[in-house]
């Protein structure tokens, strides 16, 4: 599980970083199952040279399951521009031949006589979406990688890790949207790349691909779920009421990486304080593997001396005082 969570966070890092190979996220010695194809064997290019098309997304995940015994891959319905809505059910092959046991027997644990059900052979559930704002890309480009890495990892941990999960995979949440950005970042790259943010690649047309068909922001509607997109994923979601579900967002590329739990002022007095205590336990598995790059990141902070103070002792202890007040520039604040 924290495996599984640290890696979505330095693949998505690349939004930071910039491009780099492909060895920076996937370990070059790594035991891959070399029948199952690579991104880059079906896209023609190494992932992040070019932003992926929703077309070449859904393309990629069917071959990732006709490759792979791990996956089970359904359509839930469309977009308004006829794009489906997939799901990919991520676990290990002897969990699919009893994936409907699993299922009912994890919903048997949400009502009541629950504590007479044991647990010893129950794997966990987890939800995974990517890009719910279709121009903050790197999830969906980080969800290629990562449906790779499960579907063809032969490393001890990574079995291990389809025992005792069953991942509920969503590589898009805003089909549209992603295509609609993807085509004009695409369209409007340079040969060279710049970081100027005035280059016309980084200042799309309106209504730009932030929301779905009708210009409507997808993480407004996690509770109204007026829109297809929302009404397939809420109905995986209360089929399965999964331990715990990931939103893949991303920050500018000036920016730090967040993850939650977010600022305490913030928090919905009706969220319970098991939820803020379970993901601070996660945000701990993102620090020690952002420390290893020497990335920087914030947690649950909003002014500018407590963001400082969410970086590591040890990282504090050599930054001096013009450092500090750049870094506290330089760190922005999340704004949903």
């Amino acid at each position: 599980m924290k495996n599984l969570i640290s890696l979505v966070a330095l693949i998505a890092c690349n939004s930071i970083f910039g491009q780099v190979s492909l060895d920076y996220y996937l370990e070059a010695d790594h035991p891959y199952d070399q029948s199952i194809p690579q991104p880059q064997t079906l896209l023609g290019y190494e992932v992040g040279t070019w932003h992926v098309s929703h077309d070449k997304l859904v393309h990629y995940m069917h071959r990732l399951a006709e490759s792979s015994d791990r996956i089970q891959i359904e359509n839930r319905g469309s977009t308004y521009e006829g794009r489906p809505i997939l799901l990919l059910t991520i676990t290990s092959p002897e969990n699919h031949s009893r994936i409907e046991e699993i299922k009912s027997n994890h919903i048997a644990l949400t009502e009541s006589g629950a504590d007479q059900i044991s647990i010893e052979d129950q794997p966990l559930v987890v939800y995974q979406g990517f890009s719910i704002h279709g121009n903050e890309p790197s999830g969906a480009n980080s969800g290629l990688l990562l449906a790779y890495h499960l579907a063809a990892s032969n490393a001890p941990e990574t079995l291990k890790m389809l025992d005792e999960l069953v991942i509920l995979f969503d590589p898009s949440f805003n089909p549209d949207g992603l295509q609609r950005f993807a085509y004009w970042a695409n369209t409007n790259k340079n040969q060279n790349l710049t970081a100027d943010p005035n280059d016309r690649e980084y200042n799309e047309v309106w209504p730009r691909g932030r929301t779905n068909h009708y210009w409507f922001d997808l993480n407004r509607d996690w509770l109204p779920t007026q829109l297809p997109e929302s009404q397939a994923r809420i109905k995986t979601f209360t089929d399965w009421l999964p331990n715990i579900l990931t939103d893949h967002h991303e920050m500018g590329t000036n920016s730090s990486f967040f993850f939650q739990p977010g600022i305490p002022s913030r928090v919905n007095p009706l969220t319970p304080d098991m939820n803020q205590k379970l993901t601070q336990k996660i945000g701990a598995f993102h620090v020690e593997a952002f420390n290893k790059l020497g990335a920087l990141y914030y947690s649950g902070e909003k002014t500018c001396k407590r963001r400082y103070q969410s970086f590591p002792k040890a990282f504090r202890a050599h930054v001096s005082q013009r450092l500090r007040a750049r870094l506290c520039n330089a760190v922005a604040c999340v704004q949903a």
